[in-house]
Formats: structure tokens, sequence, C-alpha cells
């Protein structure tokens, strides 16, 4: 059976995700313009990469693996538990340093990396989701 906190977790990640598909169609123009579409985007990005983290910390303590000392270190200890594979992890590695762009506002320092991560970086949570699914199975 799977855990109810871990099926919270990742019904809202496919949520967030279903959002992070429709955004990233959005152009860098619409972005740079539309405060509400970026907005829309940013957010759905970091409910992505949050969630991710929130399933790999829980089952980190749930499982009493080492516990991770930041967000990035999360997914090197799933890795180093042959949990996931170690490019997913260095991938998840780089949203979760990402998410930290997100949050403190930085991404306004370069909106093309934002929105190159928005075109470019979905398959890795998906990726993320499927191996998840496969875990819990």
């Amino acid at each position: 059976m799977v855990d109810e906190r871990i099926a919270d977790l990742l019904d809202e990640l496919e949520e967030a995700v279903k959002d992070w598909e429709r955004y990233s169609a959005f152009s860098l123009e619409e972005l740079t313009l539309n405060r509400d579409k970026r907005n829309m985007a940013l957010h759905a990005m970091l409910l992505s990469i949050q969630a991710s983290i929130d399933i790999s910390n829980y089952h980190i303590v749930k499982h009493d693996m080492k516990r991770p000392s930041t967000y990035r270190e999360s997914f090197e200890i799933l890795a180093e538990e042959g949990l996931i594979p170690r490019k997913l992890a260095e991938e998840l590695e780089d949203l979760a340093g990402f998410r930290n762009v997100l949050v403190h506002i930085y991404w306004r320092l370069n909106l093309e990396e934002m929105y190159g991560v928005l075109k470019n970086d979905l398959k890795t949570i998906k990726e993320f989701i499927f191996v998840v699914k496969k875990i819990l199975n």
C-alpha cells in the first residue's frame, strides 16, 4: 500500500507538471511582457521542484537513510541508495539549485535562463515521477 503522504505529494507533483507542460508553450516574449503568464510558469516550476524534493526527503526519513543537509543532497542520497539513476539525480540536484533562484527572485537577473529551464527540464521531473512510481510498486 502506498503511503498517504507520498500519494498526496505525487498527486500535487503530477498536477504541477500538467501546468508546467501547458505553460512551456509560452514564448519568451509572452513571459517578458505578461506578468500573469510569467507567474503561472514560475509557480508551476516551483511546485514541481519542491514536490520532488519533498517526496525525496519523506522517503529518506521514512526509510531511515542518511539525512540530507541540503535539498540537492536529497537526490544524491537516493542515487547512492540505488533508488534513482545518477544522471537523474544530477539533473534533479540542478533543479533543486534552481529552486533557490525561483524563491529568491534571482530569475529576474536572467529571464532567459528561467525560460531555458521551463522549455527543457520538464523531462527530468517526468522521469522522476516514473522512477518514484516504480519504487512504490
